[in-house]
């Protein structure tokens, strides 16, 4: 039997629209300060779970809120369990947009909101592909369980939840990447050097702030100086005017008798390829780089500025390392935090996406060594180790048949220092939405995705469960 799966999707096209509309107005960004045991991750991410759920619940699928941590629905029976994992949450929206980021609009055939890209648009088109399978009766002999986590930007600790309480499936793909397939993930892990609050008495390091996460790079960064006076406050302003008119950034600074106030702004990108990124908080710590700071402020400064700044596969800090198969260690300096006092724990979050042939405790021990006693390193975050699925395995051989009969592109392994859920199972891989030489502006102002490959990904998505269950 023959089915014209484009037919089904394109049939399905204004309500598929309509609910992944319903779901990006969804403020669903993690906030600890807002936590509580019915929302253990913010109010936002149980409000998306709450309403993607109530949506399978409409289109007749069996669900199951865990405690509000993850949640998931069940198709079909058999022997073996397929698993579909999808992610409701999203990265701060962060500032630079051209229109409401939790007001999706469609301009020029782009569906802009946050979470467009990263991961609603995909998982709203992969679910769509179930209930075609569904309301087609088409016959199955696998169960399919599709599961929504909610917290998938920050720690999983969506998944280390859900997975106490519910059985893992026996293989599946997560709708959170790129076509033909992502087979393989490198490591991912965060070390954290931290720095003491204090100062010298010529420059005082006030407060320096850049970053949202650790997976993101910085597309802004503010730092207050305090100096001897009014005088050399207009001085570092006038330095820094003409830094960022001969550099790849832009900013301003703010002089308020002796202190000078000084924003910068880079560009924002995936911590998985800080290479397309202009890492706000390096650049900011180079300029001040140029001034007489001292003790915890300095070492601060100095070790953004000599060993972080543009050192996005570790070179500076001597952690490189370069697998045949898996590629290149990369490294995005994702948050910088400094406050002026002796008790302040003051960091710079550093995330590495590693291949096979090194480990964090090798990476640990050289940051150790080029930092010295007087800074800390910790490692911090959920450490996750490198994975790989064979491409003769018959899940990756059927999703890139899948692929390839649908575009005419040849399917290739290929493996990412993003980390998606696909890693969660033995046998698990990330596939789709994105299709090749797509604009990536994942975690960036401005994420989209074209209306377009919302709907050939779901194309190709029930074409490939079905024949992955049927």
């Amino acid at each position: 039997m023959t089915i014209d799966f484009k037919k089904e999707v394109e049939a399905r096209k204004e309500d598929l629209l309509a609910d992944l509309f319903t779901l990006l107005r969804i403020k669903s960004e993690r906030e600890d300060d807002k936590a509580t045991k019915e929302a253990p991750f913010g109010p936002g991410p149980v409000e998306a779970l709450e309403k993607m759920l109530e949506i399978a619940e409409r289109d007749g699928f069996k669900t199951k809120n865990v405690d509000n941590y993850a949640g998931h629905f069940d198709y079909g029976d058999g022997d073996e369990t397929l698993g579909i994992f999808g992610h409701l949450d999203v990265v701060p929206a962060g500032d630079g947009w051209d229109s409401d980021p939790y007001e999706p609009e469609i301009r020029d055939g782009k569906l802009y909101a946050r979470g467009s890209s990263d991961d609603k648009g995909p998982s709203v088109a992969a679910y769509y592909a179930v209930k075609i399978i569904k309301e087609l009766g088409l016959p199955v002999s696998k169960k399919i369980r599709f599961v929504f986590g909610t917290d998938e930007e920050s720690g999983w600790g969506d998944m280390d939840y859900y997975f106490e309480h519910e059985e893992k499936p026996d293989f599946g793909f997560s709708p959170d990447a790129y076509f033909p397939i992502i087979n393989g993930e490198k490591g991912n892990v965060t070390m954290i050097p931290h720095f003491d609050g204090t100062n010298g008495t010529a420059y005082v390091l006030v407060s320096f702030e850049a970053g949202l996460r650790e997976n993101m790079v910085p597309g802004n960064a503010v730092a207050e100086v305090k100096v001897a006076d009014a005088a050399a406050a207009e001085k570092i302003a006038a330095d820094f005017a003409n830094y960022v008119e001969s550099n790849p950034v832009s900013g301003k600074a703010e002089v308020s008798g002796s202190t000078v106030t000084l924003h910068l702004d880079g560009k924002a990108a995936h911590g998985a390829s800080p290479q397309l990124g202009t890492n706000a908080g390096t650049f900011l710590a180079v300029f001040l780089n140029n001034y007489d700071f001292d003790k915890g402020a300095k070492a601060f400064i100095e070790n953004s500025a000599k060993y972080i700044h543009e050192d996005v596969y570790g070179k500076k800090l001597g952690v490189d390392f370069d697998n045949e198969k898996m590629g290149e260690l990369t490294m995005n300096a994702g948050i910088f935090s400094f406050k002026d006092g002796q008790d302040n724990d003051n960091r710079i979050t550093l995330n590495f996406r590693y291949p096979k042939g090194t480990s964090a405790e090798e990476i640990k021990a050289k940051l150790d060594e080029l930092f010295g006693s007087d800074v800390n390193v910790t490692q911090g975050g959920h450490h996750m180790l490198p994975h790989y699925v064979p491409a003769d395995d018959p899940l990756v051989a059927t999703l890139l048949d899948t692929f390839e009969e649908h575009t005419g592109i040849k399917g290739e392994e290929k493996v990412i220092g993003g980390g998606t859920f696909g890693r969660l199972l033995e046998r698990g891989v990330a596939y789709g939405a994105q299709f090749p030489g797509f604009e990536d502006t994942m975690h960036q102002a401005n994420e989209y995705m074209s209306v377009e490959d919302i709907l050939n990904s779901a194309v190709i998505y029930a074409d490939a469960i079905y024949r992955l269950v049927k």
